[in-house]
């Protein structure tokens, strides 16, 4: 499931735009790269230039990304300190972020980071993310153990407000638009219907829903 909506996310890449992958599930598109496109991942911890999941065989313990997790660097990659990547997300140089959500609203507002006094990590990046980056992707699954995410309005403290433009889920594409959620692709395996029951937000159904691949 997370392949399947990593693989979606990749195609809202374009040629040369310097992206920022949060952790978990956003890390795996960089997998999913169009064939012959060149696209700049960018860490918050200190790089531009990463790379695909490496084998078991070829991890460099001194290369990971801003979740720990073991990374490549394409030649031509380039290291530097925290300031100069926090300069580089404030200053609006990241064109697209795609991040996780524990909760995203109608109005586009997202919570994403996790509840104090819980064992899991805190905001990191992302409250720099979304104001600084000019495309705000949001990837996650549609539902957490069956509750529901996509919200009419969030009641989890905000990470951000307004700063969606793209929520990309198993079961469909949800554009942020002024009117509302718009679902402009779906999953072939479920139908509009199923796709409101698990979404609390009012969805307006695109005239011209394409089928999601």
């Amino acid at each position: 499931m997370q392949d399947f909506i990593a693989r979606r996310v990749a195609k809202e890449l374009t040629e040369n735009a310097v992206v920022n992958l949060g952790i978990g599930l956003p890390t795996r598109v960089a997998n999913f790269v169009p064939n012959g496109m060149s696209v700049h991942f960018q860490s918050e911890n200190g790089f531009v230039g990463l790379g695909p999941t490496p084998d078991d065989a070829d991890i460099d313990p001194n290369i990971t990304n801003a979740g720990g997790q073991p990374v490549t660097i394409l030649p031509g990659g380039v290291f530097f300190d925290s300031a100069t990547s926090f300069g580089i997300i404030r200053g609006g140089h990241v064109d697209i972020t795609v991040l996780g959500a524990l909760q995203v609203d109608e109005a586009g507002n997202i919570a994403n980071y996790m509840i104090p006094g819980k064992l899991v990590p805190g905001m990191g990046g992302a409250m720099d993310l979304l104001s600084g980056a000019k495309k705000v992707i949001v990837a996650m699954e549609h539902t957490n153990k069956g509750n529901q995410k996509i919200l009419k309005q969030c009641n989890l403290p905000l990470t951000a407000a307004n700063a969606v433009d793209l929520i990309i889920t198993e079961m469909g594409v949800i554009k942020v638009t002024p009117q509302g959620l718009q679902l402009i692709e779906i999953n072939p395996e479920y139908t509009t219907e199923q796709v409101q029951k698990a979404t609390e937000a009012t969805l307006i159904i695109d005239d011209n829903l394409e089928v999601m691949v």
